[in-house]
């Protein structure tokens, strides 16, 4: 076996990339050989593939293809001569010229001196091995394919662009054209003469592609109703005729536009299309029909708490609904024409509402719902037919089922709000009924005790019922009077039945009421959840209440404590679970559960008594400002309802022209106005008691004075002045100074300053409406005020939490985390204790997630906040 040498080691270590390294000589020699060459032959071949030999001149087309016949033969032989098939040497050389020091020549070398001496051998022995090691980490030499010296136009990627082109909106199949074009074949002739091109366009709205019919076989072909055929054809007229029975005109015309040179018609039914003579071809069309839309109502309308009517349906297309509409019409024949609705409705115009559609994604096939608030229509609650119409882009219409159902709209729970919603109904159907309305609400109205909540609730209501009245008995209504007088009752409808409860625990009560009605007549869910919440709200500010009672009773500590061992304790997580169990049952369709769980949670609301722990006497300064300031605010209240009644009982007088009379009606026993309307509960006896009470100043807080005075407008006067100088007093002794909020709030006590102020002016001056007007004010600013102090107020307490945490964590003690909870084993909670403490925590909470939902709805606000606080509304 012949001994290896170093190089011969080396070179077969270098195999791979000396194979790698010629094979890309041979890349590279090939490219400059015959770069010409197939750039001659893509350019033809794109050309082909485009079809330019079908509508280029017949000369030009020959002349074209011998030069791109010569120049093909050219630039081959030109390759020939100039491609070098590289060899191994080469190959070899190449690498060892990318090594540094050649290794490969130098290990090829041979000693010239001193081979014979020991040491100049060992020194040429540790060279070649050296050269060895060098060449071991060769790799193999990437060829050189730049072409731009040899072709500096770029002519190389003019071609391959022309060729890529003609891959895309060409077809190879037109190369097949060529050959007609030799003799013999009848293609000079039909070059020479006549030739046709045609194409099938669907309708847009169908998104599909055009038809190119000279790259389509003859035999069957589908195509959608609409779709429309342009053919074009070259030559002689009459050389190529179309024949066609799919667009249904008559044989004749047929005929006649047959031999025309532009031919443009539209299909219509299944047939077949032929262009007879020389490269003519047919098919047989079958029509794909587009079908209309479809669409109809998923499930009967519902509405929200709001009044909101949500009518789900399904639409569906071949290729897409472009629009719809809900058409809603009276079911006369349902509607029990009695009373009010007696009379034929004045206006039966069909109400058309547009359908929403999705705004992305497909629409040949969607669900959506229609929503809208009908409760202030005439219509409202009434029997009707929806029907709902549908429209694709070819202009056809789809029409559902007509379905009877009522027209969802608000629902009012309370008796009297209920009426009057009723009455408005009448009036709107026909206004023709005015006296009887006038009639009914007077009969409702003729003995007010106990039916309405407050004077000023029952002065609107005789207010309304005065103009109406006094319209009627003169002329007919106009239609601006009658919208006047419908959205006035409106408004008094929504008074009635969401009226400002003063006493907690009678708004608990009406809210238990309304929920067990609801439950007994199987009302929606969405009212049904609408009516717990409220319950709810209720319950917390009964709760609140009964704080403050305790408050004040907690000065017998002793007896306190005694009630607070013998009685049992009940949390607010324990009547959070109660309402949560009660909701759950009537979630689960349980409702006689529900309802005696509910009855179970009402007695224990009204045996209630709500304790203070340790401490629990004592309140903060921040929860005296509050108390002081709700107590300065029904002062206010009560002493702008002593106004008003003033006014009222102004105006009755001057009527009448006599003062008086009223008090000496008798106590008790209900009087009767100049217009027969019954008088405002407990305005009897009041201008007499009036006029006799004394002068003596009254203080905040009393409905009248003690003393003795010669004039009551002086006496209204000097109270607000003494309201004023107790709010000054107030505002002076606010904490929170420095905050946010607490400047905010002496701020707002300010205005409702200066506010009392202006309604002390009016009061002297005799002009009740003016002080009334100002009053409002200082009540607004009041309660803008209380907000604010309550935030300022919640901040200092965070604070001090956060201080005492720290102190306690500090000290060793147990840690709270951020909510005043006592921190657990790894991290979880060590107690059950209620996060927040104190009277105003509902009122705080309440407050943070409108100001959560206020802020959410800011645009302006960056992304990420955004998320974090609809994070929020999630959880809540």
């Amino acid at each position: 076996m012949p001994e290896q040498t170093p190089l011969t080691q080396t070179l077969r270590q270098l195999a791979p990339a000396l194979l790698l390294t010629r094979a890309g000589m041979l890349a590279e020699r090939l490219t400059r050989a015959f770069w010409p060459l197939w750039s001659v032959v893509i350019a033809a071949a794109g050309a082909l593939m485009l079809g330019l030999q079908d509508i280029a001149p017949l000369e030009l087309v020959w002349a074209v293809a011998v030069i791109a016949l010569v120049a093909v033969a050219w630039f081959l032989w030109r390759g020939v001569r100039r491609f070098n098939f590289p060899s191994a040497a080469e190959a070899e050389a190449r690498l060892d010229a990318s090594l540094k020091g050649r290794p490969l020549q130098a290990l090829r070398d041979a000693q010239a001196i001193g081979g014979e001496d020991a040491a100049s051998a060992a020194i040429w022995a540790a060279h070649q091995t050296r050269m060895a090691r060098a060449a071991e980490g060769a790799h193999a030499v990437k060829p050189d394919l730049r072409m731009s010296t040899r072709d500096p136009f770029g002519l190389r990627y003019i071609a391959l662009m022309g060729f890529v082109t003609a891959l895309i909106f060409g077809s190879v199949w037109r190369v097949s054209s060529v050959t007609q074009m030799t003799p013999g074949t009848g293609g000079a002739a039909l070059a020479a003469g006549p030739s046709w091109e045609g194409w099938l366009e669907p309708p847009a709205y169908t998104g599909l592609p055009v038809l190119y019919l000279n790259d389509i076989q003859p035999g069957q072909l589908t195509a959608v109703t609409g779709s429309r055929v342009t053919l074009r054809l070259y030559g002689a007229p009459g050389e190529l005729v179309v024949n066609e029975a799919v667009s249904g005109r008559p044989v004749e015309a047929t005929g006649e536009e047959g031999a025309a040179l532009s031919q443009d018609f539209t299909i219509s039914q299944d047939g077949a299309i032929a262009i007879e003579g020389p490269g003519g071809r047919a098919w047989k069309i079958a029509v794909i029909p587009d079908l209309p839309p479809q669409i109809g109502v998923t499930s009967l309308a519902e509405a929200s708490a709001e009044g909101e009517m949500t009518l789900p349906f399904k639409a569906m297309d071949d290729y897409g609904v472009i629009g719809g509409r809900a058409l809603i019409a009276l079911d006369m024949a349902n509607i029990d024409r009695r009373y009010g609705l007696a009379p034929e409705p004045e206006d039966e115009t069909v109400i058309d509402l547009p359908l929403p559609l999705p705004i992305a994604g497909n629409r040949a096939e969607f669900e959506e719902t229609l929503i809208e608030n009908f409760s202030k229509h005439p219509w409202a609650n009434l029997p009707v037919v929806v029907q709902l119409e549908a429209e694709d882009a070819a202009g056809q219409t789809g029409i559902s089922e007509r379905q009877a159902m009522r027209l969802a709209a608000r629902t009012f729970f309370d008796p009297l709000a209920a009426a009057v919603i009723e009455q408005r109904r009448d009036l709107l159907w026909n206004r023709d009924s005015a006296r009887d309305i006038v009639q009914v609400m007077r009969a409702i109205s003729w003995q007010p005790e106990g039916l309405f909540d407050d004077e000023t609730t029952y002065l609107r209501y005789r207010h309304v019922l005065r103009r109406l009245d006094t319209i009627t008995q003169y002329a007919r209504l106009t239609d601006p009077q009658r919208d006047e007088i419908a959205e006035a009752l409106w408004d008094l409808a929504l008074l009635l039945e969401e009226g400002d409860i003063g006493d907690a625990m009678e708004r608990m009560q009406r809210a238990q009421e309304q929920l067990t009605e609801a439950m007994k007549r199987g009302a929606s869910e969405e009212e049904i959840a609408r009516l717990m919440q409220e319950l709810r709200d209720a319950t917390q500010d009964y709760l609140r209440q009964l704080s403050r009672q305790a408050q004040q009773e907690n000065q017998d500590g002793q007896q306190n404590q005694q009630m607070s061992e013998n009685a049992m304790r009940m949390t607010q997580d324990d009547l959070q679970r109660m309402m949560d169990r009660i909701q759950e049952l009537m979630e689960e369709g349980r409702m006689a559960e529900a309802q005696q769980a509910l009855q179970e949670l009402q007695q224990m609301m009204e045996n209630m008594r709500v304790t203070q722990g340790e401490g629990g006497g004592q309140q903060s300064p921040g929860q005296q400002a509050m108390e002081g300031l709700a107590e300065t605010l029904r002062d206010q209240q009560g002493l702008s309802d002593q106004a008003f009644q003033d006014l009222q009982r102004q105006f009755n007088q001057g009527q009448q022209g006599q003062q008086g009379q009223q008090g000496q009606q008798g106590q008790g026993q209900m009087g009767q106005n100049d217009d027969g309307l019954p008088q405002a509960p407990g305005q009897q006896g009041q201008g007499g008691q009036q006029q006799g009470q004394g002068g003596q100043q009254a203080q905040p807080g009393q409905g009248q004075g003690d003393g003795q005075s010669g004039d009551p407008r002086e006496n209204l006067a000097e109270r607000q002045r003494a309201l004023r100088d107790e709010l000054n007093r107030q505002r002076g002794n606010l904490p929170g100074a420095g905050s946010e909020a607490g400047d905010a709030a002496r701020e707002a006590l300010e205005q409702a300053e200066r506010a009392m102020e202006g309604a002390e002016e009016a009061l002297r001056q005799d002009d009740l409406a003016e002080a009334i007007d100002r009053q409002s004010e200082a009540m607004e600013a009041l309660r803008e005020g209380m907000r604010n102090l309550g935030e300022a107020v919640a901040e200092e307490e965070r604070q001090m939490r956060g201080q005492q945490g720290q102190a306690q964590g500090n000290a060793g003690g147990e840690q709270n985390d951020p909510l005043g909870r006592n921190a657990g084993s790894n991290g979880s909670l060590g107690n059950q204790e209620e996060m927040l403490q104190g009277e105003d925590v509902y009122r705080r909470a309440r407050d943070l997630l409108d100001e959560i939902r206020r802020r959410s709805g800011e645009g302006d606000r960056p992304q990420e906040e955004l998320d974090y606080l609809r994070r929020l509304l999630d959880r809540f």
